[in-house]
């Protein structure tokens, strides 16, 4: 599938999640073949005032591509602004998130809180467009809760003023991320829609992409929560998709060997400081299931050193055996 000129593996992609989808573990799902990788959220706002950690989330390597850059805010200028800085990181497609439900970002008008002003998104997508050479694709929920449930006429707005792509997330903001996604209202918008939808929301599993894949039509799906601490769910969906057979979780020390591959490159690219304090909570992610998966995640919530991580992964592997 394409978006505007970027070819795209119809297989899964790897979701915007703030917080998480940095560049060592885009790198990380890219390389287990994720079609597609979208960045952390960047504020606008922030981009536009200099700050360092803004032009940080931006940065993409050679070895993730094609990804994407996603920009927040609710000032259609600031966003066209922002999406001109954004270009220098030379992302191959610009993401618009109008989704987030954090009480952080809607409470400031930005994320889902676009959902409920229209006329604003409408003005930001137009703007955007504008100033991008890149296609612009638009992230988005069901509504603001259920009694306001505007996606299909959200999505109608946003391939009108423009937008080549849109993904939706299955659930309202008031919802956040329970209950189950509603994959109903991704085949709604499929139907509406002449430009790519992406499905997004509670794909675990190779067999739950096949069956997003069928039960909505759409032409890529997006995988978030259920690819943390298991990139290789990536590689997993493609071979189910074009075999009908994938191959079983990697066994625990090759894991183990995955887990530290992403602290290593998240130290590279961020420092160690800020990669290690991330590290707890992506060696966290890597424990889930596991025999003595309480302690390990307390275990992994003390790391401070790359030694500590591998002491991590050891104690994992003597747990398992014991």
């Amino acid at each position: 599938m394409t978006i505007g000129t970027v070819a795209l593996d119809r297989t899964a992609a790897l979701a915007p999640m703030a917080g998480v989808a940095d560049r060592a573990f885009r790198e990380l799902c890219r390389s287990f073949g994720a079609a597609y990788t979208v960045g952390e959220m960047v504020s606008a706002k922030g981009l536009r005032q200099g700050s360092k950690k803004s032009a940080q989330l931006l940065e993409i390597g050679p070895g993730e591509r094609p990804c994407g850059v996603q920009l927040f805010g609710n000032v259609p200028g600031d966003l066209a602004a922002a999406a001109e800085l954004a270009l220098g990181a030379h992302p191959d497609i610009l993401d618009l998130n109008m989704g987030c439900p954090a009480p952080k970002i809607a409470s400031g008008g930005g994320g889902a809180a676009l959902m409920r002003q229209p006329d604003t998104a409408r003005a930001i997508i137009l703007a955007v467009k504008a100033v991008s050479p890149v296609p612009v694709t638009v992230k988005f929920r069901k509504g603001w809760d259920e009694e306001h449930l505007n996606y299909l006429d959200f999505a109608r707005m946003a391939q009108e003023a423009g937008a080549d792509a849109v993904t939706l997330h299955g659930r309202t903001r008031a919802q956040m991320y329970a209950p189950a996604a509603d994959w109903d209202s991704i085949r709604r918008v499929k139907e509406i829609l002449d430009i790519p939808v992406i499905g997004n929301g509670d794909v675990t599993t190779p067999e739950e992409a096949k069956a997003l894949y069928e039960q909505t039509g759409c032409d890529l799906i997006m995988v978030g929560r259920g690819a943390l601490g298991r990139p290789w769910l990536f590689a997993q969906i493609r071979d189910f998709l074009t075999t009908g057979a994938y191959a079983p979780d990697p066994p625990l020390e090759e894991r183990m060997e995955i887990m530290r591959r992403q602290v290593e490159l998240a130290m590279a690219y961020k420092g160690a400081d800020a990669a290690l304090r991330e590290a707890r909570k992506h060696c966290a992610w890597y424990m889930t299931g596991l025999r003595g998966a309480a302690r390990l995640r307390r275990e992994a919530g003390t790391i401070s050193s790359l030694e500590d991580v591998d002491r991590l992964a050891q104690l994992a592997i003597q747990l398992d055996r014991e």
